[in-house]
Formats: C-alpha cells, sequence, structure tokens
C-alpha cells in the first residue's frame, strides 16, 4: 500500500477557554484562525453526547488543534501527543511563565521532556 496519511489535526476538550488560549497561543505559539459551535444533533450524532459545544480551531499551518470548550468529564489514559518545538529551554521557561511544570524521564541515559497542559493532556516535547 503506498497511500500516504497525513495528521489533520488533534482535538482535545478543554473546560476553561481563556487557559486553552494561553497554552495554545502564548505557549506553543499556534494562534487561533476561528471558532463555531457544533450544533446539539451533530454533536450526538457523532460523539453521542446530546449537547451543543463551542469549538476554538489553533493552526500555523503543520499543526492544527479543535479545542472542544466543555465541562463534561473525561478519564486519563496513555493517550499523549507528541510534539516537536525549536528550543526545549525557552519552551520550559514558557510554560512556567505560565504555571505549567514540565518533567523529565530518564530512558537509557537520556532526558525525555513531558509537559501536562491545563487540562492536564499528557505532550511529550522533541527537540526539532
Amino acid at each position: 500500500m503506498s497511500e500516504e496519511v497525513l495528521l489533520n489535526h488533534v482535538a482535545l476538550q478543554y473546560s476553561d477557554r481563556e487557559k486553552a488560549a494561553i497554552f495554545f497561543t502564548k505557549i506553543l505559539g499556534i494562534p487561533r484562525v476561528k471558532n463555531f459551535t457544533l450544533s446539539k444533533e451533530l454533536s450526538a450524532g457523532i460523539f453521542g453526547i446530546n449537547n451543543g459545544v463551542d469549538i476554538d480551531v489553533y493552526d500555523n499551518g503543520r499543526a492544527r488543534f479543535e479545542v472542544f470548550i466543555s465541562h463534561t468529564t473525561r478519564n486519563l489514559s496513555y493517550e499523549h501527543i507528541c510534539i516537536e518545538v525549536k528550543d526545549k529551554k525557552e519552551f520550559i521557561l514558557r510554560c512556567k511563565k505560565y504555571g505549567l511544570e514540565p518533567f523529565t524521564i530518564k530512558k537509557d541515559g537520556k532526558d525525555l521532556l513531558f509537559v501536562r497542559d491545563f487540562s492536564d493532556y499528557l505532550y511529550e516535547v522533541k527537540e526539532q
């Protein structure tokens, strides 16, 4: 099979729109390009959740995140998102400036960098 698969977007749930904006625009540097409301009917048909939901879209042309603003609870798991940044040290400083605490885990003598965002999503951070 020679078909190329590309990742179009990642959809995440946030309960706090302002903290989502801080994380995506101030820490990751990805601008919010639009927002819209998913109707109750579409939400029920797609997700089985019988509520309309506001969605903010962050996109820099290379990474796109759809952020669903909702207070619906979710469970944590092994899920994580791996991102690449130009400078890990600068990324860590931006995180700390806004109250996030990146952490490292040793693996085979190397430090792996991780951070949890304001909605407790886990990001693995690699340097480009």
